[in-house]
């Protein structure tokens, strides 16, 4: 058996959020009788940005709800979709009167949820819409992009949404501002580890002991390939060609860089791989606007890391500067 510093699987959801709130209580408050975390000053003269998915996955998604980022999270069980009831709780004490955007990863319990919440919602009157982030490029080819699922490019959909609410754009501006960022966000990574769930008698795969998994999901989900562990730079040079044959860059244009960890690597490896990945945008011409080095988007304790890059343009640029903050995520303005 497995360790986990826990009480009772069943509850591990609820007292993390206990934990979480009554630790950041200045910033955030409870949803009364379901999962979800509301930040206690918001402004409710915007549109509302409302993420959400399962838990495992810390500190996203209640992680990035603060100022100029999400109002509200609605949290799922382990690797579970929020079901719909807790996500309508959610967005209805979050709602400002301007509307709500759900922002979520692309995977069909979150979509099946949040389509039957904004359904719930419409009923009473509340404008709603919906962006799936679908970064994933090693999950479907490029001519099914919705089919690709989300995985640590949240932190910067999240960061362009929450900053266009925050602008003051209407809800179908913040929607298409939102898909303009996944348009040009791209991500991929590996494992050398899995992670473990709460009460699970196995862990969510294996791997021999000089094994890695390309391409892999957030969850666990199959990769594109399963190979042998090589140097730090062979790895990183994999991951930025396959983001790159993707998502062409050419000298001049300017980039958002995230290196992710995805449990329990630490970040000292993570900045060896920027490192890496550092050089080869720059002998490329590509201009490197912002860096974030960490473990945004987990997956338990699993190891390895992903790689996210974020092509900007000006008016995504001026969304990524803006100001926000919570205690996982924050930016002075530039």
């Amino acid at each position: 058996m497995y360790k986990k510093i826990i009480n009772d699987p069943d509850h591990v959801v609820e007292e993390l959020l206990e934990g979480f709130i009554a630790a950041h209580a200045r910033y955030y408050e409870p949803v009364p009788g379901v999962n979800g975390v509301l930040l206690r000053q918001r402004r409710i003269s915007k549109v509302t940005l409302v993420v959400g998915g399962g838990s495992g996955h810390e500190p996203m998604f209640a992680g990035f709800v603060g100022r100029g980022l999400a109002d509200a999270a609605a949290c799922g069980n382990v690797f579970a979709s929020p079901d719909p009831g807790t996500i309508c709780e959610v967005a209805t004490a979050a709602h400002g009167g301007q509307g709500i955007l759900f922002l979520y990863g692309n995977y069909a319990g979150d979509n099946l949820n949040f389509d039957l919440a904004e359904e719930m919602l419409g009923e009473e009157g509340i404008a709603t819409a919906h962006v799936r982030v679908n970064d994933d490029c090693a999950s479907a080819p490029k001519d099914r992009m919705d089919d690709r699922r989300g995985i640590a490019g949240d932190l910067f959909a999240i960061k362009i949404a929450g900053a266009a609410c925050d602008a003051g754009l209407p809800l179908a501006q913040v929607k298409a501002v939102t898909e303009q960022a996944l348009a040009n966000l791209r991500s991929i990574g590996l494992a050398t580890a899995p992670g473990r769930i709460p009460g699970a008698a196995s862990p969510t795969f294996t791997l021999d002991a000089d094994e890695i998994e390309y391409g892999l999901g957030i969850h666990g989900e199959p990769g594109i390939q399963r190979s042998k562990l090589a140097s730090a730079d062979a790895l990183t040079t994999r991951l930025y060609a396959q983001i790159v044959a993707d998502m062409p860059l050419s000298a001049g244009d300017e980039v958002c860089v995230l290196v992710n960890g995805l449990g329990s690597t630490p970040a000292m490896e993570l900045y060896i791989v920027y490192r890496k990945l550092k050089a080869m945008l720059e002998t490329d011409g590509v201009r490197i606007h912002g860096a974030e080095i960490g473990s945004y988007c987990t997956s338990m304790e699993m190891g390895g890391f992903s790689i996210s890059l974020l092509k900007l343009d000006a008016q995504l640029k001026r969304y990524y500067d803006a100001p926000c903050y919570s205690p996982y995520y924050a930016k002075e303005g530039l």
